[in-house]
């Protein structure tokens, strides 16, 4: 129906009325009429026409717990929505807010033989096939104190589409994303540390690229960020290579140019630890010991 411009317009169809305010079932002899609408929380529902069955109650269908404040419906039996404790803020975490993360200091000296229950920041250096990843992992998942292990290569495989491939060499684009993952790591890093966990972070630092050296890592983490080189003989490093599969596998020339260069760790102040005749046990419990004495001595880098 279309209406003049300017003229007033038709009254509303509202409950129970039809056109020019006739009663609904006036005009449609037979038929129980709409449903009815419920009215807002906390008043009472309005009587009935003249000649209508007021309408049955709800059944079936849950009430609604209290606003904070107001007495409970009748038939409600739960405790309402819990207000957060008294001296917490709340925000997109929910009730409990996190710390903020700052940079990591040096750890106390363990009490007793091995790294104890000492909160650390711990970086393992080595080449691809040394065993970084596994190594790290266990030794996170054997200590008697909450430690996280976070790898700085499945950090980049976060990327899936454009992800700058390893294999397809060195340029602006992979180390664009190398520094992304290294920010996101010790951005990680800090937030596990300011929360009472231990970190361990596994790469394969060049001592002779500064750019992707252990200043970035010293900038994102902090002076408490304890390295450790691991770094056996070539022949091993090309055996665990074999064994890989996808990207993770480099050819044989890659992984004998990054061993060599790995070799300039050599003077440079830092521990090193030759697994090439260690089980990833053996050479977890030699990293514990090897960063108990760090943290007693700590290395100048």
């Amino acid at each position: 129906m279309q209406h003049a411009v300017g003229a007033p317009l038709p009254p509303p169809h509202g409950p129970g009325i039809g056109h020019v305010g006739r009663p609904y079932q006036a005009q449609h002899a037979g038929h129980p009429g709409p449903p009815p609408i419920s009215p807002p929380p906390g008043q009472a529902p309005p009587p009935p026409a003249p000649g209508q069955v007021p309408p049955p109650p709800a059944q079936g269908r849950p009430q609604q717990p209290p606003a904070p404040g107001q007495a409970p419906q009748p038939g409600w039996s739960g405790t309402g929505p819990t207000p957060p404790p008294a001296g917490q803020v709340t925000g997109h975490t929910g009730h409990v807010q996190l710390p903020p993360g700052g940079p990591v200091p040096l750890p106390a000296p363990p009490a007793g033989s091995g790294t104890g229950g000492a909160t650390l920041a711990v970086l393992l250096i080595g080449p691809a096939g040394a065993g970084k990843t596994t190594v790290a992992k266990l030794w996170a998942a054997r200590r008697r104190v909450p430690t996280a292990h976070v790898s700085l290569d499945d950090v980049r495989e976060w990327v899936r589409s454009g992800f700058a491939d390893p294999q397809a060499g060195w340029n602006d684009h992979s180390e664009a994303q190398y520094r992304l993952a290294r920010r996101t790591c010790g951005f990680a890093a800090r937030n596990f540390l300011a929360n009472g966990i231990s970190c361990i972070l596994d790469d394969a630092v060049f001592p002779d690229r500064p750019v992707v050296g252990l200043g970035g890592w010293k900038r994102h983490v902090g002076p408490g960020l304890l390295p450790v080189v691991l770094l056996p003989g070539l022949e091993i490093v090309l055996e665990r290579n074999a064994a890989r599969s996808g990207n993770r596998r480099l050819s044989d020339e890659e992984v004998a140019r990054i061993h060599g260069r790995m070799a300039g760790w050599y003077g440079s102040g830092l521990p090193i630890i030759d697994n090439s005749t260690y089980d990833v046990e053996t050479t977890a419990r030699v990293l514990d010991d090897v960063l108990a004495r760090s943290i007693a001595s700590p290395p100048a880098w």
